[in-house]
């Protein structure tokens, strides 16, 4: 049950602590170094922007690709000058969770909430126009926390320019908002590279079509006009990676230098696709390389659950039980809200014969994840192999009640490995937040990382805390939590946060009065549905289905309501929900 790939966050300083060398790895998996001629200041990012589609304000219909084209050279500009981004899949990310179309034109009150809740400190937005010989482009900066609009900045010049008055833009808005950025306009722009505008316009076309061949067909086309600029090839690895051809994928993840932004993520998917080409000492190869580089690059000691499991799934096809099954006990403790990691645990059991342990781990899985039907449906079948009959079928009959008498899926395994393969769960991403911690924490530790400004705001506890809850230090994370609502009593997002550590904690009475709490400051559709998950682990329907439904109608495409609907029996409810549920 692989999350969906979505956020990319790699400031500067996180990219260049993976420049190790790896001669082995080099040679067998084909990712080489490049020599970078960008010049990164050496400074603390003084914020995490979020960027939007820049608005088409009257040009010609045939420059709207332009609108996400100067999105994305917003993003590249950031990026290489050493400040923290949110990618462009990152913001549709987070448009699809709240169920807001992509081609949404959004309020700047949207986009603050949006911002908020990635933890942004920065939004950048804008807006161009042409009279067919010359470009305008506006650009604005929105300060999320207290919230403030800066002065608009516009530039002009030929459409042929459009690199060279993009740079001159993003560097005033940084320099202007920051009167000690240190560097001049010269710098900055050396920071990126200057690239041909068609090969760029391929690109953009290429990322924003929905039709598949189009998008390779543009993708090809930009990466042929500019052969050394490495993000064509990465969007191709991804593109083929997504159709899961990995053939194809494979040569396009390997021209990613270990200089540029996405190289982990093209060594993560190449790692994903030596086990989907049944190529499991390649795998653990890249896995371990990936581990010992991520390690190196974060905290002393820390491991991503990811890219745990995925080591130790290539281990287990290798018959490396006891590694394997260390590694996932790690993953589990790392991501305590994951079925995914204990249920391979699962199968490990059931390849040896120890069915009772096999039972085990199923049956937390299913508490981690009560929606899960596989997660039950592996349980009756590890008890009825483990000759325990009766609480086999006591089990069937809770989960014909949870799903339905046609719920669960039909599971036919014996103990052999090529029947169990099959059924593995291989994480096809890495977790955006817990990247987001290590490098975060990672530059906090820096000499370079200068004064601790700031730290004291609601939004930067909020963050803190968020960080802590991602690595599972929940009694960290809840500190942080009260720390921020010491100083803003109402703040949605605190509430939000310790009504997850009170639902981790199984204390889901308090979890309730904190998504109350946090109701009565700001409506929220993610709120709505958490309200909605702990009505429904009270074994409360009637109030679960209300809450997703009015989550449906603040998000009317958001898929985890409709799921959730579908999912629970008809009727109206019977309770009347507790004050500050419902608006």
């Amino acid at each position: 049950m692989a999350r969906r790939r979505s956020i990319t966050f790699f400031p500067a300083l996180f990219v260049a602590s993976l420049l190790v060398s790896s001669p082995a790895f080099s040679s067998q998996a084909g990712l080489q170094a490049a020599p970078s001629s960008t010049v990164t200041p050496n400074r603390p990012s003084h914020g995490i922007y979020l960027v939007f589609p820049f608005q088409n304000a009257g040009a010609s219909a045939r420059l709207d690709w332009l609108s996400e084209g100067l999105e994305e050279l917003t993003i590249q500009a950031l990026s290489a000058a050493g400040e923290q981004v949110y990618s462009h899949a990152g913001r549709l990310g987070e448009l699809e969770r709240y169920g807001i179309p992509a081609t949404a034109k959004l309020s700047r009150a949207t986009m603050l909430h949006v911002a908020e809740d990635l933890d942004a400190d920065f939004v950048v937005f804008g807006s161009f126009s042409s009279d067919g010989k010359k470009l305008t482009v506006e650009c604005r900066l929105l300060r999320v926390n207290p919230a403030s609009l800066l002065a608009p900045l516009r530039e002009s010049g030929d459409l042929d320019a459009l690199m060279d008055l993009h740079t001159r833009l993003i560097w005033r808005t940084l320099s202007e908002n920051d009167h000690a950025y240190p560097l001049s306009l010269t710098e900055f722009s050396k920071t990126h590279p200057v690239l041909r505008l068609d090969a760029f316009e391929h690109y953009i076309r290429g990322l924003v079509t929905n039709d598949d061949e189009s998008r390779l067909r543009e993708l090809h086309e930009a990466a042929q006009l500019e052969p050394d600029w490495a993000d064509p090839d990465f969007a191709l690895g991804e593109a083929y990676f997504t159709r899961r051809d990995c053939n194809s994928a494979m040569p396009w993840y390997t021209r990613v230098p270990k200089t540029h932004d996405r190289y982990t993520e093209s060594l993560f998917s190449s790692g994903v696709c030596r086990l989907l080409m049944n190529q499991p000492d390649r795998a653990e190869e890249v896995f371990s390389l990936l581990q010992s580089l991520l390690r190196t690059s974060a905290n002393a000691g820390v491991d991503f659950p990811e890219v745990l499991n995925n080591l130790a799934i290539a281990k287990a096809r290798q018959d490396k039980f006891p590694a394997a099954q260390a590694d996932l006990r790690r993953a589990a403790s790392l991501d305590p809200d994951e079925d995914d990691y204990l249920f391979n645990l699962g199968l490990i059991a059931m390849r040896q014969g120890d069915f009772i342990a096999a039972a085990g781990f199923f049956r937390e899985a299913s508490q981690r994840e009560p929606d899960v039907a596989e997660d039950h449906s592996f349980l009756i079948v590890a008890l009825e192999k483990a000759g325990k009959k009766d609480e086999a079928d006591q089990e069937r009959n809770v989960a014909t009640e949870a799903f339905g008498p046609n719920g669960l899926p039909a599971t036919h395994v014996d103990s052999r490995n090529d029947s169990l393969v099959r059924f593995e769960r291989v994480k096809t991403e890495l977790d955006p937040e817990t990247l987001r911690f290590e490098m975060e924490s990672a530059q906090a530790q820096s000499p370079a990382s200068g004064s601790q400004e700031m730290h004291d705001t609601p939004a930067v506890h909020l963050r803190r805390a968020r960080q802590e809850l991602s690595a599972g230090h929940v009694d960290k994370a809840e500190f942080e939590y009260r720390a921020a609502l010491s100083s803003d009593k109402g703040n949605a997002a605190a509430h939000l946060g310790l009504a997850e550590i009170a639902r981790r904690q199984n204390k889901l009475d308090e979890a309730v009065k904190e998504l109350q709490a946090s109701l009565q400051t700001r409506d929220s559709a993610v709120a709505r549905m958490a309200l909605a998950h702990v009505y429904l682990e009270q074994k409360k329907i009637p109030l679960a289905r209300a809450e997703a439904e009015r989550a449906l109608k603040l998000a009317p495409n958001y898929s985890e309501a409709k799921q959730l609907l579908e999912r629970l029996p008809n009727g109206k409810p019977t309770e009347v929900p507790p004050k500050g549920g419902a608006r």
